[in-house]
């Protein structure tokens, strides 16, 4: 099916740019310019990424030194 009409672009196209690294529409936007024309398919693929279901954030999370919190704010005395 598709999900960008613009450019053709195809829900497995989108799922395997997300399996690939892609994290967020502009991210998905950069690999496939889905979203980049009318943006009627934003939401959509926002909706297919899902919150904080990224590799690559996970990954950054656990590489976080462990002096500093995750967020990279400082800690409230």
């Amino acid at each position: 099916m598709y999900v960008c009409s613009c450019f053709g672009v195809t829900e497995q196209q989108v799922k395997e740019h997300a399996a690939a690294g892609a994290c967020t529409p502009r991210q998905i936007a950069s690999a496939s310019k889905a979203g980049t024309d009318c943006g009627g398919c934003v939401r959509t693929i926002q909706a297919m990424l899902g919150r904080g279901a990224c590799p690559r954030r996970e990954l950054l999370e656990r590489k976080a030194p462990a002096t500093a919190p995750a967020d990279g704010l400082p800690e409230a005395a």
